[in-house]
């Protein structure tokens, strides 16, 4: 199997008044295209930290991050964005969808970045909304559709530029049991079709999901183990 990740030696520290906080302390890790990956932590082990540099919404002090055998390590700002837009797909706790935009415009957001022509765009989104259940409600809003519905848009959003991971961000957080174990069946669907997914959370069932769990610790990784679902 091929890496999609590949994190060499990642320190990032953070200046807080005359001292650095270490907040990551030397990380290595790979992780393989179609892998599916928990990242565990308790508070302050670094795991919102790792998240974001993986994510490419940050750079780290030092060390080489290596994406789909890009290192995007050193890159500009305005290089990171094009590579979050092209090869990362986000899923939030808090949905971040546009209030006032139908299922279907919210989806169809990123593609208008990519520069895809309108009728390619509805084309796309369409599909994604279909795949997660929810071609019969891609004319509401937000405010119409429930917590478990904003989800499965949020993740339509993530899927819709087919990008080479997608990173969610404690997904369940906000949701009922039930719905929680819709969201995740459906995080498994993704996983089967070929998709990199890495899920940061703090509740174990949610871990339970994944078929490999990444602990950190105090800025360092303390187990990494493969489970058999």
């Amino acid at each position: 199997m091929q890496d999609i990740i590949q994190l060499k030696q990642i320190v990032r520290n953070f200046p807080l008044g005359n001292q650095v906080v270490k907040v990551l302390k030397g990380i290595d890790l790979n992780i393989q295209r179609n892998e599916y990956a928990a990242l565990m932590g308790p508070s302050g082990s670094g795991k919102s930290t790792l998240m974001n540099l993986l994510g490419c919404l940050d750079t780290p002090t030092s060390g080489e991050y290596w994406l789909n055998g890009q290192d995007v390590s050193r890159l500009t700002d305005n290089e990171l964005a094009e590579i979050r837009n092209k090869e990362i797909g986000f899923v939030f706790q808090t949905f971040n969808l546009l209030p006032r935009s139908t299922a279907l415009e919210n989806v169809m957001l990123p593609l208008v970045y990519a520069g895809m022509n309108t009728k390619d765009r509805k084309e796309r989104a369409e599909e994604v909304l279909d795949q997660v259940g929810l071609a019969d409600r891609m004319d509401h809003r937000p405010n119409q559709l429930s917590g478990g519905q904003r989800q499965r848009v949020a993740v339509a959003r993530a899927l819709v530029n087919k990008p080479s991971i997608i990173l969610a961000d404690e997904p369940t957080g906000n949701l009922d049991t039930k719905t929680s174990v819709e969201i995740m069946n459906l995080f498994g669907h993704i996983h089967a079709s070929g998709n990199t997914v890495i899920l940061v959370t703090h509740e174990e069932d949610i871990a339970l999901h994944a078929r490999r769990v990444i602990r950190l610790r105090d800025g360092e990784i303390e187990s990494d183990k493969s489970q058999d679902n």
